[in-house]
């Protein structure tokens, strides 16, 4: 009987990855990671399918500046007629236009355009060449109001998706609002993943010493995935694993014992 338990547990160890059939982005031994260059520069995004664009459009005429997409001021606001009452009065709200499939946003006047691939300036500077045609000096506050990174803090079932508010948020931010690396979660072995998800860059951090900070400052893009490499404990998953199994033979030898005392 102890042979069979010894056999079983030498087995169980040496099939050990599928202990862990909840861990996720593993890489092999030898793989090559990607450099890490220039991380503390924000990085030129480029406007993608299913983004939503927060645009607000101004017309500058010397001292006037009236926000046109709100629509109980578009009236009034085209030209060097506006007062600075109206000015003044101007609503603030901005509205979020979504880039479609084939990479075009429907605006308002100059209706669908292309503005895929681009990136926040190259598509300001192209909108308001546009909407120079309608409006006398116009001028554009354009951002990604849905930009977001994914976090997997080192824990199955602690995933959690963060919203990218500042533009230079960096990688221990975003951590930070995650809730921080669990206990199980090796600050030595971070992946960092972004890019084509069909061949994307994948960057090593390791934060598990001061050292680290300068990789911790990474600024983060849109859709970047940050992945903690959980721990393995084999010992711990596998008396997890074993501790049902013993006890059904422990309660089934139980019962033979039972059996053969009664039949005595």
């Amino acid at each position: 009987m102890r042979k069979i338990l010894y056999l079983f547990v030498l087995a169980a160890l040496a099939g050990c990855n599928a202990l862990y059939p909840s861990y996720m982005l593993k890489t092999p031994r030898d793989y090559h990671f990607d450099k890490l260059i220039d991380s503390t520069t924000a990085a030129n995004y480029k406007i993608s399918s299913n983004d939503f664009l927060n645009m607000r459009l101004f017309s500058q005429d010397g001292f006037h500046i009236v926000d046109l997409t709100n629509t109980s001021n578009a009236g009034s606001s085209g030209g060097s007629g506006g007062s600075s009452s109206n000015a003044a009065a101007a609503v603030t709200t901005s509205i979020d236009y979504l880039v479609e499939t084939d990479g075009t946003v429907d605006l308002p006047v100059i209706k669908k355009t292309q503005v895929a691939g681009l990136t926040i300036h190259e598509a300001t500077e192209m909108l308001e060449k546009k909407y120079a045609t309608y409006y006398i000096h116009p001028y554009i506050l354009l951002n990604i109001s849905n930009r977001r990174v994914i976090v997997f803090p080192g824990d199955p079932g602690t995933a959690k998706v963060i919203p990218l508010v500042n533009n230079n948020t960096t990688l221990i931010e975003a951590l930070a609002l995650a809730g921080g690396l669990t206990e199980s979660g090796k600050a030595k072995q971070i992946k960092l993943i972004r890019g084509d998800p069909a061949k994307p860059q994948v960057y090593l951090i390791d934060l598990n010493t001061i050292d680290g900070i300068k990789q911790g400052n990474t600024i983060l893009q849109a859709n970047d995935i940050i992945y903690v490499t959980p721990q393995r404990r084999p010992t711990l998953v596998l008396l997890e694993r074993v501790t049902p199994i013993l006890s059904g033979i422990s309660s089934i030898l139980l019962t033979i014992v039972l059996l053969k005392s009664v039949k005595l």
